[in-house]
C-alpha cells in the first residue's frame, strides 16, 4: 500500500546506503553492488503500475514468466486483477470437479449396565461371572461424498448400515442439487434400502429476504403398506447479527410443529425450542460456553422436558490436534438412566461413541461418568498427546527448514553484507543524535526469546540487529509498520516457522528505554511507555 512518495524515499535512502562509490574496501564494494542492484530491480518493478500490480498477485514467478503467458503486461492493475480473478475462478471450478467432500459417522453403541446394576443371584454358577458383562448392542455406519458435476450441479451419494441385537438393515441415496441462483437451491434424491421401499423426494431452499430464508422438503416413502407422504417445511429469520429464529411443520411422519431461538456469539451458544407433536412434544434449554483459548475449549448444559420424561445433559468438548475435536457428554434422565456419550470429530469424520450405565439413577454411575472421562482424558493428554504433537511440531519445523535453508543462507550473508555496508552512515547517524540528545539504539534482538519457565529448555534463537535498526533512525524517531520484520534492511529469520519477536534497549534524552514488540506489529519509538524507571 505504499504510494509513490513513500518508494522514492525509500530508494534514495538504501541508494545512499549501498552505493558502490561509497565504499572503497574491495569486498564491501563487491558486497555494496549486489545489494545496490536488487535495491534498483525492486524500484523498477514498483515504481511502474502494471508491473507492481504483476508482483503483488504472482509474486518473483511472474516476472520471470516468458511472453507472460497469462495477460498482457500493458493492461492496467485493475484489468491484470481482474483477469488473476477470473483464472481464481476457473482453478476453483477445476477443484471442485475433483473435490468429493467425503463425511462419515461411525457409532457404536455400548451397553455398561452390568457395571452399576448386576443381578448377582443369576450368575452363581456361571463360568467367568465375577466380571462385568460389557457388550456392543448396535453400530450405526454412514457415509456421503460429493462429485460436483459443473459449478452449479452436484451429485451427492450417501448410505448407511444400522444394526441394533442382533437385527439390521441399511440404505442407499443419490441426490442431484442445482444452485437456480444466488437466492437457492434445489435437490432431487431418490433411495432404498431392505427396510424400507423406494424413496422419493425433492428439497428446496430459497432465500426470501436478506434475513430471512425457507427451507421445504417433500417425500413420499413406499413400504409394503403403501405410500408414505411426509412434508417439512423450516422458516428461519435472523432477529439479529448473533440470533435466528426457527419455525418447523412436519406433516406425515411422527408430525410436530417446533419453534426454537439461537443466539450464537463469539463466548456463547445458547438455544431454547418448545416442540408439539406426536409421539413427542417438549421443551429444551442449551447453554454452551466458549473460551478463547488455543485449544477452543467448551462446557455445555441442556435440560429437556416432555411426555418422554425429563433429561439433564451437561459436558464439554476441546481440539486435541490441528484437525481434531474429542468431546463427551454425560446424560442423567428419568426413565432413561444414566449414560455417557463420547464423540470424536476428525476432520470430515465422526465417531460417537454412546454408553449406557444404568436404568436408574444412581449417584455411583453419575460420578463416574462425570470424573472417569476427565481423569482419562487429562492423563492421555499429559502422558500421550502433548508429546506427540510436539513431536509433531518439530517434524514439520525441520521440514521447513530444509526446505527454506538455502534461502534463508542466501538472506543471511546478504544481512551481513547489509550490516557491514550500514556501520559509516549509522556512525553518522549516532553522531548526529548525540548531538541533539536524540535517539540511540543501546542494544537490539530479533528472534525467538524464551521467558517462560515452563518452556526453559527451549533454545533462545536471537540476532543481534542493533545496526540496522539504528540504520533506521530518522530525525530521533523509528517507525516500523505491521510486517514481519525479517524483510528489514539488516534482517534475516533466526528461527523459520517460530514465533518471533524484537526487543529493543534505546536511550532518549539520556534515559534508557525497553520495549518488546511481536513480529507482525507495529512499532514506534520513542515512547514514554517504554522508559524505565530508574528506581526498578
Amino acid at each position: 500500500q505504499a504510494s509513490q512518495e513513500e518508494l522514492k524515499a525509500a530508494y534514495r535512502r538504501l541508494c545512499m546506503l549501498y552505493h558502490p562509490d561509497k565504499h572503497r574496501d574491495p569486498e564491501l564494494k563487491t558486497q555494496a553492488e549486489r545489494l545496490f542492484n536488487l535495491v534498483h530491480q525492486a524500484y523498477e518493478v514498483l515504481s511502474d503500475p502494471q508491473t507492481r500490480a504483476i508482483y503483488d498477485i504472482y509474486g518473483r514467478r511472474g516476472l520471470e514468466m516468458e511472453g507472460w503467458e497469462v495477460v498482457e503486461r500493458k493492461r492496467t492493475a485493475a484489468e491484470i486483477r481482474e483477469e488473476f480473478e477470473r483464472l481464481q475462478r476457473e482453478r476453483e471450478e477445476r477443484r471442485l470437479q475433483q473435490r468429493t467432500n467425503p463425511k462419515g459417522t461411525i457409532s457404536v453403541g455400548i451397553d455398561a449396565t452390568d457395571l452399576f446394576d448386576r443381578y448377582d443371584e443369576e450368575y452363581e454358577d456361571v463360568p467367568g461371572s465375577s466380571f462385568p458383562q460389557i457388550e456392543i448392542n448396535k453400530m450405526h455406519i454412514s457415509q456421503s461424498i460429493e462429485a460436483p458435476l459443473t459449478s452449479t450441479d452436484t451429485a451427492i451419494l450417501s448410505g448407511n448400515l444400522s444394526t441394533q441385537n442382533g437385527n439390521g438393515g441399511g440404505s442407499i441415496n443419490l441426490a442431484l442439487r442445482r444452485v437456480t441462483s444466488a437466492k437457492g437451491w434445489g435437490e432431487l434424491e431418490f433411495g432404498a434400502g431392505d427396510l424400507h421401499g423406494p424413496l422419493f423426494g425433492l428439497k428446496i431452499f430459497r432465500n426470501l429476504t436478506p434475513r430471512c430464508f425457507i427451507t421445504t422438503n417433500c417425500a413420499l416413502q413406499f413400504s409394503s403398506r403403501g405410500v408414505r407422504p411426509g412434508l417439512t417445511t423450516v422458516l428461519a429469520r435472523n432477529l439479529d447479527k448473533n440470533t435466528m429464529g426457527y419455525l418447523q411443520w412436519r406433516w406425515g411422519i411422527q408430525s410436530a410443529m417446533n419453534t426454537s431461538i439461537v443466539r450464537d456469539t463469539k463466548t456463547s451458544h445458547f438455544t431454547v425450542a418448545m416442540q408439539l407433536g406426536i409421539p413427542h412434544s417438549f421443551m429444551m434449554v442449551s447453554y454452551q460456553h466458549k473460551f478463547q483459548d488455543e485449544d477452543q475449549t467448551r462446557v455445555k448444559g441442556s435440560l429437556k422436558v416432555g411426555f418422554f420424561g425429563t433429561i439433564v445433559e451437561y459436558g464439554a468438548e476441546r481440539k486435541i490436534s490441528r484437525h481434531s475435536v474429542l468431546g463427551a457428554t454425560v446424560s442423567v434422565g428419568v426413565p432413561q438412566g444414566v449414560s455417557l456419550k463420547i464423540k470424536l470429530n476428525r476432520a470430515s469424520q465422526t465417531y460417537f461413541f454412546p454408553v449406557h450405565l444404568t436404568d436408574q439413577l444412581l449417584p455411583s454411575a453419575v460420578f463416574y461418568a462425570t470424573v472417569g472421562p476427565l481423569v482419562v482424558y487429562f492423563a492421555m493428554h499429559r502422558l500421550v498427546i502433548k508429546p506427540y504433537l510436539r513431536a509433531q511440531k518439530e517434524r514439520e519445523l525441520e521440514k521447513q527448514r530444509e526446505s527454506t535453508a538455502s534461502d534463508i543462507l542466501q538472506k543471511k550473508q546478504e544481512a551481513e553484507a547489509a550490516v557491514r555496508l550500514m556501520q559509516e552512515s549509522v556512525r553518522r547517524i549516532i553522531e548526529a543524535e548525540e548531538a541533539r540528545m536524540g535517539l540511540i539504539v543501546v542494544n537490539a534482538w530479533y528472534g525467538k526469546f524464551v521467558n517462560d519457565n515452563s518452556r526453559k529448555n527451549e533454545k533462545v534463537k536471537v540476532i543481534d540487529v542493533t545496526v540496522p535498526l539504528q540504520c533506521l533512525v530518522k530525525d530521533s524517531k523509528l517507525i516500523l509498520t505491521e510486517a514481519s520484520k525479517a524483510g528489514l534492511p539488516g534482517f534475516y529469520d533466526p528461527c523459520v516457522g517460530e514465533e518471533k519477536s524484537l526487543k529493543v534497549l534505546y536511550q532518549f534524552r539520556g534515559v534508557l528505554h525497553q520495549v518488546m514488540s511481536a513480529d507482525n506489529e507495529a512499532l514506534r519509538i520513542p515512547k514514554q511507555s517504554h522508559r524505565i524507571d530508574a528506581d526498578g
